[in-house]
């Protein structure tokens, strides 16, 4: 193969999908940065503004910007079009998109954000995956394509008041071992990252939903002793994205500052 490594990231124009961008890219890949760039009535709190995905995309030269929602599936195939026709072929697709809803009982959540969770964190996963992984085995054997989905500390605890969240993100971890089982032996690998708290506006909306003013609250369980940078997480998802990460197919990378220890 010549030419970068080429990638695909959703949820790039902030927090852990911004900084693994800038990671891979800083590394010499290629990126398609993915990301929606605009509010959602059913969300409570800010998303991207199309101003950080462009700024993102000037700070390298083979970064390439998309304005697209997960939940569209041919804006998906699209994305891994640019990557196919832009860069000649992809090598990794990161799912990092994901909204968080909640502040009561599960039995309390509505319809609306159970849909939003559901559509956005897992099915954003698996659109992805339907527009990404034929591209991956499109690669000449002997492949190293790798599929990496952002989870959570949530994908492996309950946690107050997030019922609905933590159900999603515990689907993101079943579709990723499943996934890796139905790539067996094709040089394509499956793994999940799950974040502890992890300085992210994500992170700041969490912490106004529990009422605290100190988002660093929130890391009193992590052994780390504190919130995690986003760049502390995205160097564990390109690490999961590159060659040397063949033996964790069908695995979790818990880069949670040992929030799950």
């Amino acid at each position: 193969m010549t030419g970068p490594r080429v990638a695909v990231v959703t949820g790039a124009a902030r927090g852990i999908g911004a900084a693994t961008v800038r990671r891979l890219a800083g590394a010499g890949w290629a990126v398609v940065a993915v990301d929606r760039c605009a509010d959602d009535p059913d969300v409570p709190y800010p998303l991207a503004e199309p101003g950080l995905l462009d700024a993102l995309a000037q700070g390298f030269p083979l970064v390439r910007a998309v304005r697209a929602d997960v939940r569209e599936q041919n804006a998906l195939r699209a994305a891994v079009e640019t990557a196919e026709s832009e860069f000649g072929g992809l090598d990794a697709a990161v799912a990092a998109a994901a909204v968080m809803l909640g502040g009561g009982p599960v039995w309390e959540q509505t319809d609306a954000q159970w849909r939003t969770l559901l559509d956005v964190d897992v099915m954003g996963v698996a659109n992805l995956a339907r527009a990404a992984v034929p591209a991956l085995l499109r690669r000449p054997r002997p492949r190293t394509g790798r599929f990496v989905a952002l989870a959570s500390a949530a994908a492996h605890r309950g946690l107050w008041g997030l019922g609905a969240y933590c159900a999603a993100k515990h689907a993101v971890v079943g579709l990723v071992r499943g996934m890796a089982c139905d790539l067996r032996d094709t040089g394509v690998n499956a793994v999940a990252v799950s974040p502890g708290s992890t300085r992210t506006d994500m992170l700041r909306a969490t912490a106004d939903l529990y009422g605290l003013a100190d988002v660093g609250q929130l890391a009193d369980r992590q052994l780390s002793g504190r919130p995690l940078e986003p760049e502390e997480v995205a160097a564990v998802v390109a690490w999961a994205c590159s060659a040397d990460s063949f033996a964790v197919t069908g695995s979790v990378l818990h880069a949670d500052g040992g929030f799950t220890a």
